[in-house]
């Protein structure tokens, strides 16, 4: 039985299985280091390069979600322990909520056309998933591993970094595909920091962010215009940076003075750092 891969899911498939062991390593050792047993959802499993070190870990208990028919039908053949446990649905409209009610994690080698997607909904169940561990297009895993300063950093870095420290783990070159995607792929790993809430509007949060980095080139005060509605602002030293210089504390601050702004409790010359 064969599966053959498909441009429109975006199917790449490792057949390096000395990689997959490796990306299987990189889940385990944050997330069962007092051997405590979690669930974990593979997404995307295709021909189970990840799936057959997955199953041999006895400190979890593996699902898997899969939209490609001639995947399923290879899985099962190959790892009937799946059975009952491969879910074929399309990731990204699951309600991962209703089918987790505890702590759960994400591994997956990620179609790159929907890779930035699977992150956003999994920041929607964050507080039940504390490690991730995926394959992305390096471009994307530079550009969420990215520290501030950085010409990759941006909206994602921002908004993922808010939540999850990222560490970029290691590159993998197009050959060890089938077929050879066109560009290299890199390995991350997310794991859920400290932070229950911030200290400002979430949603104020990410419309600062975006509005900020779709004009990076910029500095913030003309960006952040469209955000406060405010014909003309003062200089304000964070004003004068461009979002790139800003790490997610500072970015938090500066939506703190937008909410201020809005209130009219801060008047628009006042300073941005006491």
């Amino acid at each position: 039985m064969y599966v053959h891969p498909k441009k429109a899911l975006g199917q790449h498939f490792l057949k390096d299985a000395s990689v997959a062991k490796q990306i299987v390593e990189a889940l385990c050792c944050v997330s069962v280091p007092q051997k405590q047993c979690f669930k974990v959802l593979e997404v995307g499993p295709g021909t189970g390069v990840l799936t057959q070190f997955l199953l041999k870990e006895p400190h979890l208990e593996l699902f898997a979600v899969e939209i490609d028919r001639e995947s399923i039908n290879y899985l099962l053949t190959h790892y009937p322990a799946l059975e009952g446990r491969l879910i074929e649905a399309d990731f990204l409209k699951m309600n991962l909520s209703a089918l987790f009610s505890s702590p759960f994690l994400v591994i997956g080698n990620f179609p790159y056309n929907i890779s930035s997607q699977i992150l956003f909904k999994i920041l929607d169940v964050r507080d039940t998933v504390p490690v991730v561990v995926g394959m992305f297009q390096k471009e994307v895993a530079e550009r969420i591993a990215a520290p501030p300063g950085s010409k990759t950093y941006g909206i994602l870095s921002v908004l993922l970094q808010a939540w999850y420290d990222i560490e970029y783990l290691f590159t993998v070159p197009a050959h060890l595909f089938v077929p050879p995607p066109k560009v290299q792929s890199a390995v991350i790993r997310l794991v859920r920091n400290d932070r229950t809430t911030l200290p400002c509007s979430e949603p104020l949060f990410k419309q600062v962010v975006k509005a900020t980095f779709n004009q990076r080139r910029k500095a913030i005060r003309n960006s952040i215009k469209q955000v406060t509605g405010a014909s003309a602002l003062t200089d304000h030293p964070m004003l004068g940076l461009r979002p790139e210089q800003l790490g997610v504390h500072q970015f938090v601050e500066l939506v703190q003075w937008v909410e201020q702004l809005s209130s009219s409790k801060l008047p628009s010359t006042a300073p941005l750092f006491p």
